[in-house]
């Protein structure tokens, strides 16, 4: 015979404060835990969003990123020439051969300055980056010293509205135009022409070079053929799979920090609930006599303390799961270790980031509640009436 489950929940109102500061404190692991993979799924989506999955990305070989970088003119027009580089409507290819630089401005509000990523690109870049969009003013001129600025740059930055001039390698550049770029690492990046950055920094090669295939399975036979040409030492990949690379440094950072914090704060949880249930236990000796004179098995008591521990873990993990929730109003900014230079997201939550984080809720009030309930569905039933 089971115990009702209207038992134990008439048994947690009663406790009104325990049962609320039990609640919260796994609410409160759970939000750590919840948003620590959030700020790692944020950040994972802002990188891989940055890279078209139809396009290729080639760097020097075993640079790691597009700043340290170079790609020589003569070897950009090699693949410029490959078969498998598609061509837009007017008949010219759709390669980008792009200048990536860091300068360095001052935040608005404290002065302090911080590396930008400035890219230079040609005039297919806007083609191959379809989800690119001016928000305000217009796009920059080729040829010009003309630059526009991303959407996330442009609030944090002094400098960085409309109309108003940067001066970065030994010249002004003007600001005619905010632009979005669907939430990806663009967002953090100021735009100008290649050519004239290159000239602005006294550069003889190209960082990397962005072009789009014919079709989605010629890459290994492009890259066969590159890596087959003595006068090529390229790395050539697809672009999404180049930014995800770019996440993996900092990704691993920061589930390992978040795990590690999470376990620790999770110990102090579950012992909280072990307390908590163990107070209940001592409190309730002569009704849980009283329970098992009337028929109830050890198992009915054991499981009905259980339900208990587990019910506190699921309040507090909905209560953290909602309180996460409201992390994705927050942007933060942050140094990208692969570039050393800004990068803006967002916390990200997700249909996993909800199960995972409820099935931790869950598993620890299991944890905390087991020993207190073996304890419970223990006791004598003769000493346990003794102490009505």
């Amino acid at each position: 015979m089971g115990i009702p489950l209207r038992y134990s929940l008439r048994n947690l109102r009663t406790r009104k404060l325990t049962t609320v500061l039990t609640s919260g404190g796994m609410a409160l692991v759970v939000f750590v835990f919840a948003a620590v993979q959030m700020l790692d799924t944020g950040l994972r989506a802002t990188l891989v969003a940055t890279g078209q999955p139809d396009n290729i990305l080639v760097t020097r070989r075993a640079a790691g990123t597009e700043i340290s970088s170079a790609v020589e003119r003569a070897q950009a027009a090699i693949i410029e020439a490959q078969p498998e580089i598609a061509s837009g409507e007017d008949g010219q290819r759709l390669v980008s051969k792009e200048t990536v630089v860091l300068i360095t401005l001052p935040k608005r509000g404290t002065g302090v300055a911080t590396n930008v990523t400035t890219r230079g690109i040609g005039p297919a870049g806007l083609e191959l980056r379809p989800q690119l969009r001016v928000l305000e003013g217009r796009m920059f001129r080729f040829g010009s010293s003309e630059i526009i600025v991303g959407q996330s740059l442009s609030r944090r930055f002094n400098g960085a509205s409309v109309g108003q001039r940067m001066r970065f390698g030994g010249r002004e550049w003007t600001v005619t135009g905010i632009f979005a770029a669907g939430g990806s690492a663009f967002d953090s990046e100021v735009w100008g022409d290649a050519d004239q950055l290159m000239q602005a920094f006294r550069r003889q090669a190209y960082s990397s070079v962005v072009a789009r295939l014919t079709e989605a399975g010629a890459l290994d036979t492009l890259a066969q053929r590159l890596e087959g040409d003595p006068r090529l030492t390229l790395d050539i990949k697809r672009e999404r799979e180049f930014f995800e690379e770019q996440s993996r440094l900092m990704s691993n950072f920061i589930s390992y920090l978040g795990m590690t914090l999470s376990v620790i704060f999770s110990v102090g949880a579950m012992i909280g609930a072990m307390i908590t249930m163990y107070s209940a236990v001592a409190n309730r000796v002569a009704e849980i006599g009283t329970l098992r004179a009337l028929g109830f098995r050890r198992a009915s008591v054991l499981w009905a303390f259980l339900f208990e521990s587990v019910l506190l873990g699921a309040v507090g993990g909905v209560v953290g799961i909602g309180l996460a929730s409201l992390m994705q109003l927050v942007q933060i900014s942050t140094l990208n270790w692969q570039s050393f230079s800004e990068l803006a997201f967002r916390f990200t939550l997700t249909p996993r980031i909800v199960f995972s984080s409820f099935a931790f809720a869950l598993l620890m009030g299991v944890l905390g509640g087991f020993l207190p309930a073996v304890r419970a569905a223990r006791l004598n039933i003769i000493d346990a009436l003794r102490a009505i």
